[in-house]
């Protein structure tokens, strides 16, 4: 017997039996879709993890600090190891190192009208900046390469860090954002904050009592780009402020020329280093697989690092944890339909067994009818797997639906059902795998029927 004529028999003998079959075919459809959306619930909450990580830096970054920074003035006994230019190269040639850049971080006072700000800027290498793509709006770009005039970056909510100087409150306050436009607006910087309160307050800032106040000078910076997104998007540019490394060293050398310049570490005498001392670095590894083999190289430099490597591991244990629970709940539908199937299959040998003593008399092969109760068997768990797939992908939508409605309610965004091809690949595969195993004992029952007894049946 060809395959041809046992898939028409097969599909013919699940014709006849129509009422029979849709309802074992129900059985597999409610236990596909169970298994699939289950399991969907545990992959969404992974991918949603996984989405944060990428937000907060990805899994092959690397952040390096000094130890005890802000106590070397403090006369520790430990030694310090200062994160210079000199210790950034020797993290550059590390191994499966792709860059390393360090990071000076300062905070400064921006105004704008009535409109008084405190932003928190980052200084970086252009190559680091290049690396860590920042998704600006349209029209914007990197700032220029030691310039001389700072240009900025500014995260898409640093304008709430905005408030009206004579008392109008800002955007936590009322609710309604400064008239500011970051994106073409000039903004005067302020980096030397003691002098601009002090001269706000008429507090010397000199020596002796009689000593006029410094006068904070103005820098005027335009922003080269602003991070895309709204005000109620989060990623890990939002809140900082972005700048040329070489642009910033070299304006805070001039405005702080012989005074320690506010966040950098002095001497235990209190006077300021002759070089920069950063705050920290961000290492880029090659593969994620190499992020900890180069954490352990730079912690036996004298560093401490961190990266959302170091938790990753775990939070994969616990998300394999979730799925299987998840997945073992909707397998007992299946079984079920396990059960449904083996039965439906028992019964249709009971009811064809003068067939099957026929179909032995005409010296159809053992094996033959064999197949075509495993084929049917195949048939009701295939198409029970697709129309289950078909429901959990409808499903899964609903449930995306109702979660985004109230995700937007908290500021929370994204689905916490995902379904991707290998799950309803495998579903499928599994689903047939299942109604094949339920007929397998009751396709062994008809190839050992004896062919006389089957014909004398009634």
């Amino acid at each position: 017997m060809s395959l041809i004529d046992l898939l028409r028999m097969s599909g013919g003998n699940l014709k006849r039996r129509k009422l029979r079959t849709f309802l074992t075919v129900l059985g597999v459809i409610i236990g596909t879709a169970s298994i699939v959306v289950m399991i969907s619930l545990g992959l969404g909450l992974q991918k949603s993890m996984y989405d944060e990580i990428e937000k907060s830096g990805g899994l092959t970054e690397i952040e390096v600090m000094s130890k005890n920074m802000w106590g070397m003035d403090q006369g520790s006994s430990e030694e310090q190891i200062l994160l210079t230019d000199e210790i950034v190269k020797d993290l550059a040639g590390l191994e499966h190192v792709e860059y390393a850049s360090p990071v000076l971080n300062i905070s400064a006072i921006a105004l704008k009208g009535n409109y008084e700000g405190w932003i928190d800027i980052n200084g970086l290498s252009h190559e680091a900046l290049e690396a860590m793509d920042i998704p600006l709006k349209e029209g914007g770009r990197l700032p220029a390469q030691n310039s001389g005039t700072l240009e900025f970056i500014y995260g898409n909510t640093v304008i709430q860090n905005f408030h009206n100087k004579s008392g109008g409150g800002g955007y936590w306050d009322t609710g309604e954002l400064p008239d500011i436009d970051l994106e073409n607006d000039s903004l005067f910087v302020i980096l030397d904050q003691d002098a601009y309160y002090q001269s706000g307050s008429n507090v010397p800032g000199g020596e002796g009592d009689n000593a006029a106040p410094r006068v904070a000078k103005k820098f005027v910076v335009k922003a080269s780009g602003v991070v895309e997104g709204t005000i109620d998007d989060w990623n890990q540019f939002s809140y900082a402020t972005y700048c040329d490394l070489d642009t910033l060293k070299n304006v805070l050398t001039k405005e702080f020329k012989g005074r320690a310049i506010p966040g950098q570490p002095t001497q235990k005498n209190g006077k300021p280093y002759k070089y920069f001392v950063y705050n920290s670095a961000k290492v880029k590894v090659d593969d994620f697989n190499n992020v900890e083999t180069v954490s352990n190289k730079i912690r036996e430099m004298g560093f401490e690092t961190y990266s959302n490597a170091e938790w990753v591991e775990s939070m994969k244990t616990q998300s394999a944890m979730i799925q299987a629970v998840l997945g073992g709940i909707g397998a007992i539908s299946l079984l079920v339909a396990a059960i449904g199937i083996a039965n439906t299959m028992m019964m249709s040998i009971y009811e064809r067994t003068r067939e099957i003593g026929v179909i032995k008399v005409l010296g159809c092969d053992m094996k033959n009818i064999k197949q075509m109760f495993l084929m049917e068997a195949g048939f009701i768990g295939l198409i029970g797997g697709v129309v289950g797939n078909i429901c959990s992908l409808i499903i899964s939508l609903v449930i995306n639906q109702v979660a985004s409605g109230f995700g937007a309610s908290m500021g929370v965004s994204g689905g916490i059902s995902y379904i991707p091809v290998w799950l309803i690949l495998v579903s499928m595969g599994f689903a047939t795998f299942v109604g094949m195993a339920a007929g397998y004992f009751p396709a062994l029952r008809a190839m050992r029927l004896s062919p006389l007894a089957a014909i004398r049946n009634e």
